[in-house]
């Protein structure tokens, strides 16, 4: 599928550092567990995403031509002091603006390092959208506060999930994604609250030669149905598949056995 305009992604990215960045200010525990990423506190996912965002920078600003250990981005550490949300909030809404600079000076053509086979820039505009998405997720769920994605950043990020499955599936066959090979079964993500326009529905086929996916209305084994933020939360595994927000229709043991073993690698 054909990316979102590169200045699209660029909005986007300044727009979810400031939710998040609300989410810092909000007054939310930062020591709190973050339920989707058991393994870190609020702070520690802030701390994560403005890390990354850093390491993009100096990525895009440097046109690398090999990955950078993260150890090496200056500033990527973050506020000495833990638990001060304004020194946080400083420190992220600085990673956002250098990073959103950076990919609009560079265009989304530079050619620059990338894990996932699309060497330049325009990669990792892409990437950093769906990943502060996702995470702004998991840190709306941990401070206990809504969240909603624009439409069009929904679908986005189900069309990079699938073609990043693809990509890990094709290049480093470990046993998880071998296990996604050969049982001649699809899954249907069909987005209840979107018009024709977005066409938000999706068909993922299990063949012998892969997974394959393309975007469409059509009868499979198992059907995720619900409203796109909803779906996108699921199919991310930010979502239970038993929440009212989401019907599962057909053999649930295959959205199940899909989302155990459909990973980045």
């Amino acid at each position: 599928m054909t990316r979102l305009a590169h200045d699209r992604y660029c909005d986007e990215i300044a727009h979810q550092v400031g939710l998040l960045r609300s989410v810092v200010t909000s007054g939310a525990d930062l020591s709190a567990t973050v339920p989707t990423c058991p393994d870190w506190s609020l702070e520690q996912l802030v701390r994560h995403m403005g890390q990354a965002l850093m390491w993009v920078e100096l990525l895009v600003r440097t046109r690398s031509e090999v990955e950078i250990p993260e150890e090496r981005v200056p500033g990527a550490d973050g506020p000495a002091v833990r638990g001060d949300a304004a020194a946080l909030d400083a420190w992220l809404g600085e990673a956002g603006e250098r990073v959103v600079g950076t990919l609009r000076e560079a265009g989304p053509h530079a050619k620059v390092w990338g894990w996932a086979g699309v060497p330049d820039a325009g990669f990792w505009a892409r990437r950093m959208t769906h990943e502060i998405t996702v995470h702004r997720a998991d840190a709306t769920l941990a401070a206990g506060l809504p969240y909603e994605v624009a439409p069009d950043v929904a679908a986005d990020a189900i069309d990079e999930w699938l073609e990043i499955v693809e990509f890990v599936q094709r290049t480093m066959p470990h046993d998880a994604a071998r296990e996604l090979r050969g049982p001649g079964k699809s899954i249907h993500l069909h987005a209840t609250d979107t018009g024709p326009e977005l066409d938000a529905e999706w068909i993922v086929e299990l063949t012998e030669d892969g997974v394959v996916w393309r975007r469409g209305h059509e009868k499979a084994t198992v059907a995720l149905r619900g409203p796109l933020t909803s779906v996108l939360l699921a199919f991310y595994r930010r979502l239970p598949l038993d929440s009212a927000e989401v019907e599962v229709l057909g053999e649930r043991e295959l959205l199940e056995f899909w989302l155990e073993r459909a990973t980045f690698g």
